[in-house]
């Protein structure tokens, strides 16, 4: 019954009398037809009569608990961690009947039952429990309230990440009873690693090891992490593990299934569709399963005594999150994994600069394979440099030189070819004409451009560069770094017309491909698996994805090159790698070594040198110009904070699609680099959060969009 009913004492004139009898024995009655809205009069639960409730609005000023009334009706389901309805918005001045009345209908999570509010006014009641289901329980909300604060966002936004939306079908259905406890594994391919027999058996001990693993090339890591959760299953302990994508998520699902049996584990991806992914959540919750694998939004699962997280793949840009307050995977499974004192497990055939952090601060110690083993797993990888291709002067016009072409040829005797083709798109940059080194700014070490063709600036701080030369030749000319081929796959095709030519790409990504011959062009990222590995792989234009305007150019190129070789057979069967790159570039040079740990190392280093993430701590704020110097000015950044900028956003491109991030049509965005010491992101992350709440409250101007640990800086 709606507030909206109530009638005065005395019925209005020409109202039977009759109706306003049965409508005051409606209101009167102890279980009412239809819910009010506001419970006006309604007696109160006789105890913990308050909720503690928060709102789903994301503004950062509104990132608090509210205190509501706890109709009696509502004592038995109202209880912490369901999801609420509730009356929020109404003035102060609006109270009838002992309740704030007023306001829209908003949904919120009960958080706690108190006996007193410390409001000292009237309070508005629940309007109605939405389902009795916990879904919110303890460890999840402080998980939430930890990834919020880093990430200088508000608690609500992340529990829109975190609990998937509610499905009544799924949820009405009961969730199977858990199995018991599988038996613990073989090493199996773990023999492999000096060290991985014994990160299995700390896992089923009950132990709570933190490693990063540089896996071998070859088709074994998804049963070798399938072990490590079987290892921490045993121990009665539940495990996580994210990957990068669905196809990925679909590997180790086979690998667990092989491993646990059925019944075992969940699978959390967005292909499963909205019912299916709530209800394998709520077998989660439950506590029916204790084995989750699954893409981003797995990485809040709420998997009952935690004892691992494992992320695959760190680097890939699937893991950060498009949505405010925007976490990253490997940060919200370190927070776990440190407040919950459970293992840890960064896996990947490449190395990023994060995880390389974490071997060398103490954090986590290192498991891979010796080089015998590396040896006889990894291809052999050759390069092709400019002085070759100036030789071959055909060649260098179709980007494939001859030793490309004999690659093609001979391992299309025995298998398939994989051809990854850099994806389009990539804009020119500078570097030294002389010795490609990329040209950067000598104030903040930012990259150089040149706009429309006018003199050069940083694109970082702005600041214009009338006489660059290069740090490492001392050379005074630049030049525009290659766009990637756009006819390779058409001039394979022609040259090999009796083989099949398949495409890999954005518009359709193919899972795998039959062990027999076949040249298969593939996009970076999107590369099939083949069936017993491939026999040769083509690496082509190299400088189109090392020459890109980003700080992690050499690392996602060199992470990119290494996903796509470990698909390729090893040196023992004939796997040959071909990269078309300059081979005295530091990223080509750790892949023929397959050295990819030192390649990390060595751009750790720099970067503390230089005072780059992951070192320092950064944060971008991006908005309208006056925005942005609003945001600034009114931020108490730490003392030891240095500010880069503002400069322009480029908007996208005419005829192409806005991507998320990119100003509106028409709009001009600036964007403001904050850069901090190592020990201090805590407090710029706070010290941005409170400048944002304070704006919001006020509804001062437009909005701007503050990301703390941008993934791509320039």
């Amino acid at each position: 019954m709606s507030s909206d009913d109530e009638r005065s004492e005395a019925p209005g004139a020409g109202e039977p009398e009759q109706l306003a009898l049965i409508r005051e024995t409606v209101r009167r009655a102890k279980v009412p037809r239809a819910k009010p809205r506001t419970w006006r009069g309604a007696a109160l639960a006789e105890e913990l009569p308050v909720a503690r409730v928060l709102v789903n609005k994301g503004a950062l000023h509104l990132d608090q608990y509210f205190d509501y009334a706890v109709p009696e009706e509502l004592d038995a389901e109202a209880q912490p961690g369901v999801r609420v309805r509730v009356r929020f918005g109404a003035g102060a001045r609006q109270v009838r009947g002992g309740r704030r009345e007023g306001g829209g209908l908003i949904d919120g999570f009960l958080i706690e039952r108190r006996a007193t509010s410390d409001y000292q006014g009237a309070l508005a009641a629940l309007a109605y429990v939405v389902s009795p289901e916990p879904v919110l329980g303890p460890e999840l909300l402080a998980l939430s309230r930890a990834v919020a604060d880093r990430y200088a966002g508000s608690l609500a936004d992340v529990l829109q990440l975190a609990v998937p939306p509610r499905n009544g079908r799924a949820e009405a259905k009961p969730s199977p009873a858990p199995l018991p406890p599988p038996p613990a594994p073989e090493p199996g391919s773990w023999e492999r690693y000096a060290q991985g027999p014994g990160f299995l058996r700390a896992l089923g001990e009950g132990g709570a090891p933190r490693a990063v693993w540089t896996a071998l090339p070859g088709p074994h890591w998804p049963q070798e992490i399938a072990r490590a959760v079987a290892a921490t299953l045993s121990s009665g302990r539940g495990a996580l593990v994210v990957v990068p994508d669905g196809r990925s998520a679909g590997r180790v699902d086979a690998a667990l299934t092989a491993v646990l049996g059925e019944g075992r584990h969940a699978l959390l991806t967005a292909d499963s569709g909205p019912e299916k992914r709530y209800r394998q959540w709520l077998a989660v919750r439950r506590g029916s399963v204790r084995a989750v694998v699954g893409t981003r939004a797995a990485m809040f699962a709420p998997v009952a005594d935690l004892g691992l997280v494992a992320v695959w793949d760190d680097g890939d840009s699937s893991h950060s999150d498009d949505n405010a307050p925007f976490p990253h995977v490997r940060e919200v499974l370190e927070l776990r994994a440190t407040h919950g004192r459970c293992a840890f497990l960064l896996g990947g055939t490449s190395c990023t600069v994060e995880a390389a952090q974490l071997v060398e601060s103490g954090w986590a110690l290192p498991l891979r394979a010796d080089r015998d083993q590396l040896r006889s797993a990894a291809p052999l990888v050759r390069t092709v440099g400019d002085g070759e291709l100036a030789r071959d002067g055909a060649a260098r016009s179709a980007r494939l030189p001859s030793l490309a072409w004999q690659t093609v040829r001979d391992g299309l005797r025995t298998g398939p070819v994989l051809i990854q083709v850099p994806r389009r798109g990539y804009a020119p940059r500078l570097a030294c004409e002389r010795c490609r080194e990329p040209a950067r700014c000598r104030h903040c070490a930012g990259p150089l451009q040149a706009p429309d063709q006018r003199a050069l600036d940083c694109a970082w701080c702005g600041r214009a560069e009338t006489a660059w030369s290069c740090v490492a030749c001392g050379g005074v000319r630049l030049r525009a770094q290659i766009v990637g081929a756009r006819r390779t796959a058409e001039e394979l095709g022609r040259a090999f017309p009796a083989v099949p030519v398949r495409t890999s790409g954005r518009d359709h990504v193919l899972d795998s491909v039959p062990d027999q011959p076949a040249l298969v062009v593939s996009t970076p990222g999107a590369e099939p698996v083949a069936e017993g590995g491939y026999a040769a792989a083509l690496l082509l234009d190299g400088w189109a994805m090392v020459g890109r305007p980003d700080l992690r150019a050499g690392e996602e190129a060199l992470r990119r090159w290494t996903a796509a070789a470990a698909l390729v057979r090893g040196q023992s069967e004939g796997g040959t790698v071909v990269i078309v790159a300059e081979p005295t570039l530091r990223p080509v040079q750790a892949l023929v070594r397959w050295d990819p740990v030192g390649h990390a190392r060595r751009e750790l280093a720099e970067r503390a040198e230089l005072g780059f993430p992951p070192v320092s701590r950064m944060a971008s704020v991006t908005g309208t110009p006056e925005a942005v110097a609003a945001c600034l000015s009114g931020a108490d950044l730490p003392p030891e904070a240095e500010v880069l900028g503002p400069v322009p956003v480029p908007g996208a491109a005419t005829g192409r699609p806005r991507r998320q991030g990119d100003p509106p049509p028409g709009d001009t965005w600036e964007r403001a680099l904050i850069r901090v010491p190592p020990g201090r992101g805590a407090a710029l992350a706070a010290a941005l959060k409170t400048a944002q709440a304070a704006r919001t409250a006020k509804g001062a101007g437009d909005p701007v969009r503050i990301r703390i640990d941008p993934p791509d800086i320039g």
